[in-house]
Order: C-alpha cells, then sequence, then structure tokens
C-alpha cells in the first residue's frame, strides 16, 4: 500500500466534469485576470468569513505582505509573532523593511503563546501576526484583548486554516486582515499558486487593491509603487468549484483525525482540539521521541510523511542577522525535533490509516 502525503488526483478525478466546464467558459470569455470568476469568489470567502472586504492575490505569501504594507508597518516597526511556522510568515515582514519578533509557542497547539506577546512588547511594537499552525485556531480571544489595550495591528496568517474556527467565529476574520493561501494541498486549494486578504476596513482594502494592481485603480493611472499580484481566473474558476464542498472536505479531514487519534492514543502525542475550537487538519501532527525511526518505517512501507518544521525560523541561516540562538524558544525547538505530519486529505481511506497506525504502533 502506497500512501502519499495529498493525492490531488483523487480529488480532481471527483470534480473533473465541472472543472473542465468551468475551465472551458473562462477560455471562451477571454478574461483571464480579475475578471467576474475572481470577483465572485471574493464575495463567496466574504460572507462565509462574515466580512465585508476579500482580495484575490497572486499568492498566500503576497496576502502577508501586502497587509503588513496596506496596515502600514515598515521600516523600524516590529511585528510580534511565531518561529514555528512557514518562512513566509517573516518573508512578507521582512519585506516591508519591519522587523519579526519571535516568542515561544504554546506546548499543546505549537500556537503563538499570548502569555509571551506582552513581555515582546516594544515602543517599536506595530502588529502582532498569528499562525494558526497545521489547522487549529491561535488563542484569538486573548491576542485581540491584548492587541487592543496596547493599539496594535494583528494579522492573520490563515494559510492553513480556511474554516476553523472559535465558538462559530471563522479564522481570518478576527484581526485587521486574514490571509489565506490556496497553494494547492491546502484544504481549499487552486491548481497553481493564489491567495486572498480578507477585512472590514473599506480604506486598507482599496489599498489592497491598488498594490495588488501595481499601484493603479486603473487607466493606467500609479498612486503609489505596487505590485504585480493579481489572482488569475482559472484559479478562481476552480477555487469556486472547490468552494461549494469545503465543508464536506474538512469534515472528512476532521473524521479522518479521529480515527488517528483512537488508533494511536497512548502511543504518541496526537493533536488536541481545545474546547470552544474548531480544527480542520490541514496537518494531522504528532510527535513522538522515535520520531526519526517512525519515518523511516513508514518510508520502507511507501508511506510518505514531512516534517513540518524542522528548524524553528528564529534558528534559520536567513535571519541569523536578528541575533537569536538555540534554547531562545525551547517550546518551538522541541517541536522541531518531535513532530511528524502523517497523510491527511479528505479522500484518505480508512485502510491506508489503520495501516499507518500499525506501523507506528509497531515501532513504539
Amino acid at each position: 500500500m502506497t500512501v502519499p502525503m495529498v493525492d490531488l488526483k483523487k480529488q480532481f478525478n471527483d470534480i473533473k466534469e465541472e472543472v473542465f466546464e468551468t475551465i472551458t467558459g473562462i477560455l471562451e470569455s477571454s478574461q483571464y485576470i480579475l475578471g467576474p470568476r475572481v470577483r465572485e469568489l471574493e464575495k463567496k470567502i466574504a460572507g462565509y468569513h462574515g466580512v465585508s472586504e476579500a482580495i484575490g492575490v497572486a499568492s498566500g505569501t503576497d496576502a502577508l505582505h501586502l497587509s503588513v504594507e496596506a496596515l502600514g508597518i515598515g521600516d523600524g516597526d516590529e511585528v510580534i509573532t511565531t518561529p514555528f511556522t512557514f518562512f513566509a510568515t517573516a518573508e512578507a515582514i521582512l519585506y516591508t523593511g519591519a522587523t519579526p519578533v519571535f516568542i515561544d509557542v504554546e506546548p499543546e497547539t505549537m500556537n503563538i503563546d499570548p502569555a509571551g506577546i506582552e513581555q515582546a512588547i516594544t515602543e517599536k511594537t506595530k502588529a502582532v501576526l498569528p499562525v494558526h499552525i497545521f489547522g487549529h485556531p491561535a488563542d484569538m480571544e486573548r491576542i485581540m484583548d491584548i492587541a487592543r489595550r496596547n493599539n496594535l495591528k494583528v494579522i492573520e496568517d490563515c494559510a492553513q486554516s480556511f474554516g476553523a474556527s472559535i465558538r462559530g467565529k471563522r479564522t481570518g476574520s478576527f484581526g485587521d486582515a486574514g490571509c489565506f493561501s490556496f497553494y494547492p494541498s491546502k484544504n481549499l486549494g487552486a491548481f497553481g499558486d493564489g491567495g486572498m486578504v480578507l477585512l472590514n476596513n473599506p480604506d486598507v482594502a482599496a489599498d489592497i487593491r491598488m498594490l495588488r494592481n501595481h499601484g493603479s485603480k486603473g487607466a493606467y493611472r500609479h498612486e503609489s509603487v505596487g505590485f504585480n499580484s493579481r489572482l488569475d481566473e482559472i484559479q478562481a474558476g476552480v477555487l469556486l468549484v472547490k468552494m461549494g464542498r469545503i465543508e464536506s472536505y474538512n469534515e472528512k479531514r476532521r473524521r479522518n483525525a479521529s480515527l488517528y487519534n483512537e488508533l494511536l492514543s497512548g502511543g504518541v502525542q496526537c493533536p488536541v482540539e481545545l474546547d470552544g475550537h474548531i480544527h480542520v487538519y490541514h496537518q494531522y501532527t504528532i510527535r513522538s521521541d522515535e520520531r526519526d525511526e517512525i519515518q523511516k518505517r513508514l518510508g520502507d512501507n511507501d508511506i510518505s510523511s514531512v516534517v513540518y518544521y524542522p528548524i524553528p525560523l528564529h534558528l534559520q541561516e536567513a535571519v541569523s542577522f536578528l541575533g537569536y540562538k538555540k534554547g531562545d524558544f525551547p517550546v518551538a525547538e522541541e517541536s522541531s525535533e518531535k513532530v511528524l505530519s502523517l497523510p491527511m486529505y479528505p479522500e484518505l481511506e480508512d485502510a491506508a490509516i489503520r495501516r499507518i497506525a500499525d506501523i507506528i504502533n509497531d515501532v513504539l
């Protein structure tokens, strides 16, 4: 039994006819960039999250970058964030000339620990950038309280959390901006790169719309130096097809996670889901002192697994100039040494999960 981390072909086969029809319609329309399907997708995703503004961009990284830029954060400013995430989180801050300030993560969820935020605030701090890692929401209620009391902006990195929520309120709708990635393997994934920013501030939204289009509102008039970060119609069309199935996709991920939990209980540290939180399991990530042996044994049996993330951001060579060192954030560092993400996608079969669990339990 060969089991990939994600099987996009299975998902495509289920929606193939609808996708072909959609793409054919787009090709016949000859509207390829920021057309009616982008606008329809923006409207649907804004409604799904209960926000007033949604802006399609070229990638999740651009969603973060343009949000930081449009919120007026730049040279000399500091943004508090997590070291346990994909590198794009820090890149987006650095692109603007601001400085990422890392704090440690919670032992249970591996999300940014609100207890460390207030201690890290200085006169240069302008924002907090939490990441909803692996699909479990960060503690947005506490983060928003801290931000309000300290007059800070909040930019949510929702690249892994489409559909996740806290007491019925979806991630991406708490802060000043919610940033999503539509990379193909995401819970809601395109057939290429894509991203979106959600907001309730029409002025900031207008700035992001200009920034994504070379700083122009149109008619070749440029009010600022912007970027080329436009979502194309084909990706929007594919996402509209999948958007109608996102609740089903996420529920199947949650069902798969429940079966993993049942079969692995006691053997490894399984993901948690805190009370009132809905985890959408972009990744199903275990922790174990036997991580490397488990990964080897799975590989020997043609089962994929990935370490997300082997090196926390504060120890990455690219940001060594920030001056962090090993030992600064022990929870994030320990997590990097123990985490292993197992195959997770809506079409994953029970038999595959049982086979994976049998191998892991045999190792232990």
